[in-house]
């Protein structure tokens, strides 16, 4: 058998095939033999990168996780922004991103599972914060963020922005979901941290929108 001169490329190719069919279909309708056929990829060739359908989707969060992280180190230092614009940008980042929109949507019927929920609730509390907490730090320090609880917001960002807001977890309609993003608008600005604009509120309700359940979606 050839040797596969190329295994980046293959590994690249399964992960783009499996972004896209799990958007299209949702994570857990999406069984190894359609990424494997959308392909035309034997199963040992799909194995030898990844061995179980998990182990990919678990790849294409990290790969979300790293361009995140990216985008922060590079806002980070960026000397033509205060800190109040680095932050709006990183949740424009979350609110207005199609690909990364689709990625969540494809794994919100796994949050129903306990052990999925539990992780993902681990990193909400935890380390999302952090990435919060560096821009606003930096709010603090150049008069953009002039809150006394910078960690206390960066955990209201974390936690509500990816628990509170998800209709999956609190259904809502359209003008329900607006209502509620103000809501948070208004307790971060009484805190100090004015991290959402009018712009900001409107790619938040479309891209909050887009993670509706079908039956809500259809409806509004």
């Amino acid at each position: 058998m050839a040797r596969n001169m190329h295994p980046e490329e293959t590994e690249r190719r399964i992960l783009d095939s499996a972004r896209r069919l799990f958007a299209e279909k949702g994570y857990e309708k999406t069984s190894i033999q359609d990424i494997l056929n959308d392909l035309n990829l034997s199963k040992g060739g799909l194995y030898h990168h990844f061995k179980s359908k998990e182990a990919i989707l678990d790849q294409l969060n990290d790969d979300e996780w790293a361009v995140a992280s990216h985008l922060l180190d590079e806002l980070i230092g960026r000397k033509d922004m205060n800190a109040l614009e680095k932050l709006r940008t990183l949740l424009v980042s979350a609110v207005d991103a199609p690909d990364h929109l689709d990625l969540v949507r494809s794994q919100l019927e796994l949050l129903k599972d306990p052990a999925f929920f539990t992780a993902n609730m681990r990193f909400w509390s935890t380390k999302l914060p952090e990435y919060f907490l560096s821009i606003i730090e930096m709010g603090v320090q150049d008069g953009s963020i002039p809150t006394t609880y910078p960690k206390e917001a960066a955990q209201l960002l974390a936690l509500l922005g990816n628990y509170w807001l998800m209709p999956c977890f609190y259904p809502a309609d359209r003008d329900e979901l607006e209502h509620r993003i103000r809501c948070l608008t208004t307790m971060l600005n009484a805190i100090g941290v004015p991290a959402f604009d009018e712009a900001l509120i409107s790619q938040a309700v479309k891209g909050l929108t887009a993670l509706m359940p079908e039956e809500v979606a259809k409806s509004v």
